[in-house]
């Protein structure tokens, strides 16, 4: 008879236990109700924006026209001759990296 009750209250409280462990789990799965879904996020339209350049807030038209600014390239501040011969370093240093015999016979 002691048997029975101890196995009768063994397997109500392991019962007890795992309900109460698995109803703790649904609710820490949760997110908070003041969340917004990612999903509504990525569908809503941003009509502020803040400056890449000094962080202060524009408008979107502002926004906009600031970056077709930025995608424009700015004319180049060095000289071709300079330019040419960087370019040569660069390629010169990527040859020596894959041939490094090549630094002796030059």
């Amino acid at each position: 008879m002691k048997y029975i009750k101890c196995i009768c209250l063994t397997a109500i409280s392991s019962i007890v236990v795992s309900i109460t462990n698995y109803q703790g789990a649904i609710l820490a799965a949760l997110p908070p109700a003041e969340d917004i879904p990612e999903e509504i996020l990525r569908t809503e339209i941003i009509l502020a924006a803040r400056s890449p350049i000094d962080g202060k807030p524009l408008s979107a038209a502002d926004y906009a026209q600031l970056q077709a600014q930025l995608q424009q390239a700015p004319p180049p501040k060095l000289s071709s001759n300079i330019r040419d011969n960087i370019f040569l370093l660069r390629l010169r240093k990527a040859l020596l990296q894959l041939f490094p015999f090549l630094d002796t016979l030059i």
